[in-house]
């Protein structure tokens, strides 16, 4: 995890239905629509979150 480091995170499936705490976790990281697509620094904090929602949505790194 380099500082310059960022990860790309794709939402590809849809939070209705889930935990209120995936939602909530969706909504802090700005992914409300399918396929919307966001990019953050590559950090601990990020891919905390991005773990607390692997199954919803999937990450490309770069």
């Amino acid at each position: 995890m380099s500082e310059n480091q960022t990860i790309t995170v794709r939402l590809i499936r849809s939070p209705i239905g889930r935990q209120k705490k995936q939602q909530d976790t969706l909504r802090a990281m700005g992914l409300t629509r399918l396929q919307m697509e966001r990019n953050y620094p590559d950090n601990a904090a990020m891919r905390g979150m991005v773990a607390r929602v692997k199954h919803l949505v999937e990450v490309i790194e770069s």
